[in-house]
């Protein structure tokens, strides 16, 4: 029978409390070892290999260290079976050997009626399923075949068919002694304002059936098979149903997210058989809208960081962001939300069926954070080239720090997203001894992420370019002007050797701030700026420089035309390495990606030698002279 919630006498609770050995009863589903006073073990909420779930038996309680669960008995229960508080009560007086409190008539009177609904809607999920297997069913058997799901997945998750008649299921349910009133109630009737008599509710759809997290089936989604408005139609609210309160495949992803580790969050039903079909049984959906934070909680009742996986369009990314806005106010340490962000026009349904389970799981072990997505967001639109429009970039940082409720996570935010606008707004060298990446100003006002290059820097142990490269750099510690005259050639240029692109970085800082600086003052301020030892090899005989069809002091457009030409030529190296390392990948994994890469390498690689003069030899970084 199931029961609503209710309120039950405080002595009947405690005598529970008293009868029930904690340890006892969490050891039947964990294997526990006591350490001093408590008990530990792997935590049943999320996947772990290291003991960090502890259980005591002097306060009665359990806590895990690992993804933050913490309550009582009752709550373990609850958890672990997917009950709701007064059955986990009931399920615990039972073990414990006491009998149930009486309700009241009134109450007796409710939980009969709830009971009463949810056999309705078991009713309309057996109908529905012998609707699809019937002729009236050929149609949407067909779109099922189409869409490649297996018979296996249709009945696992009891896909059903509603005819397209107003009363097919009316008649049959009125048949089995259930009233107009209570399938008027539960959803599966529409009743007209204007007094006419009821209808069925979902006509010439494919039926998926909505389940609670003891898969109960509470409510139905039907998705037209010809042309209306409404594509998708959920069941309304009811008794037993509460849209933003409930998850598509809860049961299934709740028990196959402890051995997973996470739960994965897609958009819609079909999403959800499909990654179902391919291995990844611990997938939830919400019901047609973005994800409530009554949602959020149930997701972190399953798992410390879900993983929402959200069709690549702009709804998509939307959704997205919609989600992180809400959790965060509710952020605690250890839970967060983690993206996997699809490619423009895929959904995971696309996905796992034109590439396979492989192509999700490197999706998902390449997630985007929270922090990372909001910082996005803030970004979008908007720019920061004036002091007020960067005051107002920090005004919503701020706001969107002081939203979240726990301090410690605040805190945390704060040194995130400040130091993310700190690196947006100062001009830094882009690459660190240790390759990493960061943002690079374009000179144009606005700022551009930087490639991250940083394993292939690492994989050069002797960097081939680093010839040319410090004849560029050469050059322009000679000639300073060459800065301004080929600033957007210069804008474009990262070099390999992260030493020489970091003081290229601060040769651009320099100039930037001090226009007309000789080569002299350049020197000193490098110098003074840590790349003395640069400065020193620039200077030396056996330095690399441009190299000359004529004499020793050139004039200038003889400087700027091999200064150009060395340029290009440094472009030329690089794309034809870059190339053939596509060339490479492309060969190791067909796929439309690396061969795509590997064709726009090749378009940029022949355009860059189209350029190339014919009247220059050996441009920049042969023998010195």
């Amino acid at each position: 029978m199931i029961r609503p919630a209710m309120a039950f006498p405080k002595s009947f609770l405690d005598e529970i409390r008293n009868r029930i050995n904690m340890v006892e009863l969490v050891g039947r589903r964990v294997a526990l070892k006591k350490r001093g006073r408590d008990h530990w073990g792997c935590c049943p909420f999320h996947g772990e290999k290291t003991a960090s779930f502890k259980v005591s038996e002097d306060r009665d309680d359990y806590h895990c260290f690992g993804c933050g669960a913490h309550g009582s008995a009752f709550d373990f229960v609850m958890h672990v079976e997917g009950l709701s508080f007064p059955e986990a009560a009931e399920r615990l007086a039972e073990a414990a050997g006491l009998e149930v409190p009486k309700l009241a008539p009134e109450s007796r009177e409710k939980a009969d009626h709830v009971s009463r609904l949810a056999e309705a809607n078991e009713a309309a999920a057996k109908w529905f399923q012998a609707q699809l297997r019937s002729s009236q069913g050929a149609e949407a058997r067909e779109y099922l075949q189409q869409r490649g799901l297996g018979e296996k997945a249709v009945e696992e998750f009891r896909l059903g068919y509603a005819p397209d008649r107003n009363d097919g299921l009316k008649t049959a349910l009125l048949d089995r002694g259930f009233t107009d009133q209570e399938l008027v109630e539960s959803g599966l009737l529409g009743q007209p304002d204007d007094g006419r008599g009821s209808y069925d509710r979902f006509r010439n759809r494919l039926m998926f059936p909505i389940g609670d997290r003891r898969n109960r089936v509470i409510a139905f989604g039907g998705r037209a098979l010809g042309e209306v408005r409404a594509k998708y139609l959920n069941s309304p609210e009811s008794p037993l149903f509460d849209k933003g309160r409930t998850l598509y495949n809860h049961a299934m992803a709740r028990e196959a997210g402890r051995a997973a580790g996470t739960v994965i969050v897609v958009e819609g039903y079909m999403d959800v058989i499909a990654l179902a079909e391919a291995g990844f049984r611990h997938t939830v959906a919400p019901l047609g809208t973005a994800v409530t934070e009554d949602q959020i909680d149930l997701l972190w009742q399953m798992t410390s960081e879900p993983v929402l996986c959200l069709d690549g369009d702009a709804a998509g990314l939307r959704a997205a962001r919609r989600a992180a806005e809400r959790a965060l106010p509710k952020l605690k340490p250890g839970k967060s939300l983690q993206f996997a962000l699809l490619a423009e026009g895929m959904d995971p349904d696309d996905l796992v069926r034109g590439s396979g389970g492989e192509a999700l799981s490197g999706l998902l072990s390449s997630t985007t954070p929270m922090t990372a997505m909001l910082w996005q967001a803030l970004l979008e639109g908007r720019d920061i080239d004036t002091p007020e429009r960067r005051a107002a970039l920090e005004r919503d940082i701020d706001r969107m720090i002081f939203s979240i409720e726990d301090e410690i996570v605040q805190r945390h935010y704060r040194d995130d997203l400040k130091g993310r606008m700190r690196d947006l707004l100062r001009p830094a060298p882009r690459q660190n001894a240790g390759g990493q990446g960061g943002w690079k100003p374009n000179w144009n006002g606005k700022r551009q992420p930087a490639e991250d290059v940083s394993r292939l820097k690492a994989s050069l142990a002797i960097p081939p370019f680093r010839s040319r490269e410090e004849a560029i750099i050469g050059a322009l510690l000679k000639w300073p002007s060459l800065v301004e005259q080929f600033e957007q050639q210069l804008d474009d240029l990262e070099m390999r050797s992260a030493d020489l692109d970091a003081c290229l970085m601060a040769i651009r800082d320099a100039l930037y701030t001090a226009p007309g600086l000789d080569s002299e003052a350049l020197a000193r301020h490098l110098s003074r700026s840590g790349f003395e030892q640069v400065v020193t090899r620039m200077s030396a005989p056996s330095a690399a420089r441009l190299d000359w069809a004529s004499e020793r002091n050139p004039p200038a457009d003889a400087v700027q035309q091999h200064f150009d030409a060395t340029l290009l030529r440094y472009r030329i190296e690089v794309l034809q390495t870059d190339y053939e390392e596509a060339a490479s990948e492309a060969r190791r994994e067909v796929t439309a990606e690396a061969i795509e890469r590997m064709a726009a390498l090749r378009r940029a690689l022949d355009r860059a030698k189209a350029e190339e003069p014919t009247g220059i030899s050996g441009a920049g970084g042969g023998d010195p002279r």
